[in-house]
């Protein structure tokens, strides 16, 4: 699939060249530099907005909300870096699970291939962070400065009360809302209501002070200034998408044989007669893109999917009394064949797409399959390095040991200890170990055997951990050393 390129002409402004004469030879100094032309989208209604903004409160009311939400006694969701525990929900997660978090990361990237090859980049135009706080921070910035006509307009005027009080109440509310970003973001890492308590004091530590602040300017800075700057050029999968493209994937098309010719005419004018394109070169379609591309240049690697430029060009089809789908969903196969809408959604289920569908179903269940069979605590075991063996006042060789034991459970639970490996092996000290509730606790075992009983040398042993009232137990390897 090829990219093609935006008119430049209508993105860029010119940087003269400036000639300057040196000795008897004329040197030209060049700017490399080409400024960006500042991009005002303008509002649109229509299917594809309004399932945009579905995703915009969806994704917002989990993001802010849940961090509020309790569970039992703490925090639902909570990633307790101070204490390594992640909290989610009734789950409680150590690092020794790192292996689930590489589950998700690998749903993650096939999920975004899935979608990628069947309907384009459907997460940069509906999902994306960076695709709904811009489309928050424009909503704020039209309900104060107007529409896209009434924004240019204000920012062409000259300095006056009116221009210095709009942008002021605008970017006040813009930082809010920002710091509120931020200050949600970190009370995924500290819980929340004590972050909010001390913020509120002014009593918030380094670390919290600076995370809130910093992805508050971020936000800041992505969805107020940057907006397409961050999806053009600093957004990595808007140059990899095309490789995971092809002639069936969903894109936003224009339709060139239909539209072509085209060019003005009167409501009054039949299609037919006019020897012209649906088009009518109202040129909505750009004004209303957040990357500012024209979609009758062909697919550019600028364009978002968010479908904008087919809502209002389906308006514009409306007003004039013409079929709708001039700009449409649709794949390259279906434009050049002409498929109906049945061949071209079969065609969507072909073997790629069945591929990626079933490794990524199948590492859904793994990982659930997983999660369900999880024994809710886990145990490390380490040996005392400071003493290899002793021989303790009972004439029996003595090898210790340090046991971690993490309670993954949500209730106090006591342990039972066992050790195998060797004959006449048993534990000297407390057998039954109590943790509380989501906790980890280190503990001193000893073990040993009747001096003699053994040979020299390093004797593999396990130690077996079992929950008391539950079938659950964990079997950790180590050794018992003999010495000679």
């Amino acid at each position: 699939m090829i990219l093609n390129s935006a008119d430049d002409s209508k993105q860029r402004k010119t940087i003269p060249i400036v000639a300057e004469p040196a000795g008897s030879d004329d040197e030209a100094m060049v700017s490399l530099y080409a400024a960006a032309k500042k991009i005002y989208p303008r509002s649109v209604e229509g299917i594809f907005a309004y399932w945009r903004w579905i995703f915009v409160f969806a994704t917002q009311i989990v993001f802010y909300g849940l961090p509020w939400l309790e569970w039992g006694t703490r925090q639902a969701v909570l990633f307790d870096l101070a204490s390594r525990r992640f909290y989610i929900f009734g789950l409680v997660l150590y690092p020794q699970d790192f292996i689930y978090l590489t589950g998700l990361l690998v749903i993650s990237a096939l999920a975004l291939f899935l979608f990628t090859a069947v309907a384009g980049r459907l997460w940069c135009g509906f999902a994306c962070p960076q695709t709904v706080y811009s489309e928050i921070f424009l909503w704020i910035e039209r309900k104060i400065e107007g529409d896209r006509s009434a924004r240019m307009r204000l920012d062409d005027a000259d300095f006056s009360l009116e221009k210095l009080v709009k942008k002021w109440y605008k970017h006040t509310i813009w930082i809010f809302f920002s710091i509120w970003t931020g200050f949600t973001f970190v009370g995924y890492f500290t819980p929340i209501r004590e972050l909010a308590m001390e913020f509120f004091l002014t009593r918030m530590g380094p670390w919290e002070l600076f995370w809130v602040f910093f992805y508050a300017f971020a936000t800041y800075g992505n969805a107020g200034f940057m907006r397409e700057q961050v999806c053009k050029y600093m957004c990595p999968y808007a140059r990899f998408q095309s490789a995971m493209f092809d002639n069936d994937t969903l894109i936003v098309t224009y339709d060139t044989e239909r539209g072509e010719p085209r060019g003005p005419r009167s409501k009054k004018v039949e299609l037919a007669s006019s020897n012209l394109g649906a088009c009518v070169d109202c040129t909505l379609c750009v004004q209303v893109c957040p990357t500012g591309i024209d979609i009758r240049n062909g697919l550019q690697y600028e364009c978002i999917g968010c479908g904008a430029c087919a809502d209002v060009c389906d308006t514009v089809m409306d007003k004039m009394g013409y079929a709708r789908g001039l700009v449409r969903f649709s794949t390259q196969n279906a434009m050049e064949n002409k498929w109906t809408s049945r061949e071209m959604w079969q065609r969507l289920m072909r073997p790629r797409i069945q591929i990626y569908t079933m490794i990524l179903g199948a590492i859904v269940i793994a990982l659930l399959v997983s999660l369900s069979l999880r024994t809710p605590f886990k145990v490390d075991v380490v040996r005392d390095r400071s003493t290899l063996s002793r021989i303790t006042e009972y004439g029996t060789l003595e090898n210790v040991y340090r046991l971690q034991i993490m309670n993954a459970a949500e209730h106090a639970q006591t342990y039972r200890l066992l050790v195998r490996g060797l004959p006449q092996l048993k534990i000297t000290t407390d057998t039954e170990v109590m943790v509380d509730p989501a906790q980890a606790r280190w503990i001193v075992l000893r073990a040993d055997v009747p001096y003699g009983s053994t040979e020299p040398g390093s004797h593999k042993i396990q130690f077996e951990i079992q929950a008391v009232g539950s079938d659950h137990f964990v079997v950790e390897k180590s050794v018992f050393i003999v010495p000679r």
